[in-house]
């Protein structure tokens, strides 16, 4: 009979190795073997399982420990049973896109896995344009099932009013096993004596009704941080529901950023965009606007004599901070615009007039206009 390969040996890796190498050498090494890439290839199925039974043992930290320490000749004999490893039905899209995680975590009945996790929350919250500039702390009430506190979350407030289920020793799930092919597989089904709980309350506790969990308000605190944006979302761990197994944890809040607009600035990452409507006189002459700005510091943008209609003019530096590197900042970029008043008194009307006809002669042809323009354009 031959010898059993040292788990190591088998997915060619070190005993040092981190958990992303044992995993990138199983997925690596799956592909290779998988059996619909090697059909009808006995000794492809058979390292196809071998790798299989490796990854299962290496993949599971006290599984490992144990493996480290006896190696194949651990007391108790193998972990998988005295009919020894069965291979899992694992498909060849699972290795590219990590599928078969769930497959091998759910394989041992006493993996640090199997607590359930209660449900994770996402609310959006909308923060002030200023935020993105400054930062800010931010606070928000969240309604969560919580915890019961007149329970401590067991479902009964007297002694041995609550008790581990016995069906599922506690953990609220129940795995079948059952054959697929050549195949085992194993499939984790809530415990119906306890729906999932882990716990068999016989006294239940008059506040949450023996569910160990009440709707609950509570005060979350977080950071806005300089440059954000909208659709970020900050995760706050511990913060979501509470498990409805006693033996679980509690899920994650995440809240999404709402950004408020800005009365006239438009925002590309760090940059600002925004339009200044100025008349004819201000293109004409030239002038400078001074305007208010997110930094507290005063915009001053100089336009020169003789502008047009949709130029832009930047100021470097004047933006947003970067969200990735608070310390710089983008820019600030100005379109002109030509502001036309809707009415006009009389006597400008006529000064106007008069104002065409000696601008007129100092202005070439309209076709040779309209072509200077053109090549202004392409350029």
């Amino acid at each position: 009979m031959t010898a059993k390969r040292d788990y190591y040996d088998v997915l060619e890796i070190q005993k040092d190795a981190s958990e992303s190498q044992i995993k990138k050498s199983f997925r690596s090494l799956a592909r290779k073997f998988h059996p619909d890439k090697n059909p009808n290839n006995e000794e492809a199925e058979s390292k196809f399982k071998e790798i299989q039974e490796a990854y299962a043992i290496l993949s599971n930290p006290e599984e490992r420990r144990k493996y480290d320490m006896f190696g194949h000749n651990r007391p108790g004999g193998s972990p998988f049973g005295s009919s020894g490893f069965q291979g899992v039905n694992i498909s060849f899209d699972d290795l590219f896109g990590g599928g078969f995680d769930s497959i091998f975590s759910q394989f041992f009945g006493n993996s640090q896995n199997n607590s359930s996790t209660g449900s994770d929350l996402l609310v959006r919250h909308t923060v002030p344009f200023q935020a993105v500039m400054d930062g800010m702390e931010d606070e928000l009430e969240i309604e969560a099932l919580r915890n019961c506190n007149s329970c401590d979350g067991t479902g009964s407030n007297s002694d041995g009013g609550s008790r581990s289920c016995p069906s599922c020793e506690g953990r609220g799930r129940i795995d079948e096993i059952s054959m697929v092919g050549p195949f085992r597989q194993r499939v984790r089904k809530e415990c119906r004596p306890c729906r999932g709980s882990g716990r068999i309350v016989s006294d239940p506790c008059v506040i949450c009704k023996g569910e160990g969990r009440k709707f609950q308000t509570n005060l979350v605190k977080f950071s806005v941080h300089p440059g954000i944006i909208s659709g970020t979302r900050l995760r706050m761990r511990g913060q979501g529901e509470a498990p409805n197994s006693f033996s679980g944890s509690p899920g994650d809040l995440f809240i999404e950023i709402d950004v408020e607009p800005h009365p006239w600035f438009e925002r590309d990452g760090p940059d600002l965009l925004m339009a200044l409507p100025l008349s004819f006189a201000d293109l004409l002459l030239g002038t400078i606007v001074e305007i208010s700005h997110l930094d507290s510091e005063p915009l001053r943008i100089k336009v020169p004599p003789g502008s047009r209609p949709g130029e832009t003019i930047s100021i470097l530096g004047r933006g947003l901070p970067s969200s990735s590197q608070s310390s710089r900042r983008g820019n600030v970029t100005a379109v002109l615009k030509l502001e036309v008043p809707k009415k006009t008194s009389r006597s400008i009307r006529k000064k106007i007039k008069e104002l065409r006809e000696e601008m007129e002669g100092e202005l070439l042809p309209v076709e040779d206009r309209m072509s200077n323009e053109a090549n202004f354009r392409r350029r």
